[in-house]
């Protein structure tokens, strides 16, 4: 059993919940424990869209610089592919997710926050990329889903400066979705995946991959992606129902089965 990250599921939103005493260092269990959650929650049918929380206090301060700090090149050579693999994971969850972000979200817990599709904070909430300001960069996907978030230059800002920002900056920025008082930001996350429970699954899973996808080519190859996507749809039990119920009933009256 992960000791540090927990799955918890309740009436179809899986929770994602790091919980590693004081401020959620992403080390290497962690970073383990994730990839081995994402791709249960990825895999489970109970589930319709995730929350990744780190609690009331913080979201993730950033990697276990003291685990990090011992280590040789020829060790973070063999760590770096581990360092990106937890965010790939997280990234990878075919489904809808988001961030309920109190407290700090920085350095790797910033990249944790970007690997999911939104993201909404406190209003006493700091993020940022601070790498720079221990030698390094961001090695967990910040340099570039940063960048595809917000534009290379104000990127390039965050990375260069390793200055943190507030929520409203970040709001501003694009960086986060959402500003709530900080006893509201994981209710209302869970309330914003409760309405893909239930859902056209097999569409939001395409949906899903045909952006991501679309986002790493050129738009010709973005429109073939989509189309394949769209027209595999039509082998689907939802696609069936969800247009014969529109024929009859009108939108957004269609049950579906993820088939």
């Amino acid at each position: 059993m992960p000791e540090f990250v927990s799955l918890q599921v309740d009436d179809g939103v899986g929770t994602i919940r790091l919980d590693r005493p004081k401020m959620n260092a992403l080390d290497a269990q962690l970073q383990r424990e994730l990839i081995e959650v994402s791709i249960e929650a990825d895999e489970r049918a109970d589930i319709g869209a995730v929350v990744v929380y780190g609690g009331e206090r913080v979201f993730a301060a950033g990697a276990d610089i003291v685990e990090m700090g011992q280590m040789s090149y020829q060790d973070m050579a063999r760590h770096s592919h581990l360092l990106q693999n937890f965010t790939k994971a997280l990234a990878a969850i075919g489904k809808p997710t988001i961030s309920a972000i109190t407290g700090f979200a920085l350095g790797g817990g910033l990249e944790v926050a970007l690997a999911t599709d939104v993201r909404f904070v406190s209003d006493q909430a700091k993020l940022g990329q601070p790498e720079v300001l221990l030698g390094v960069i961001p090695g967990a996907g910040g340099t570039q889903r940063l960048a595809r978030l917000v534009g290379p230059a104000k990127a390039k800002d965050l990375i260069y400066t390793g200055r943190f920002v507030g929520a409203d900056e970040a709001l501003t920025i694009g960086l986060v979705d959402r500003v709530l008082p900080a006893d509201e930001v994981y209710p209302e996350a869970v309330r914003w995946a409760q309405q893909f429970t239930g859902g056209p699954a097999l569409a939001l899973r395409a949906a899903k991959s045909a952006i991501d996808r679309g986002l790493e080519v050129d738009l010709a190859t973005g429109l073939e992606i989509e189309r394949l996507e769209f027209s595999a749809l039509f082998a689907t039990d939802d696609q069936a129902a969800g247009m014969q119920s529109f024929v009859e009933n009108g939108p957004g009256k269609a049950s579906f089965t993820g088939r």
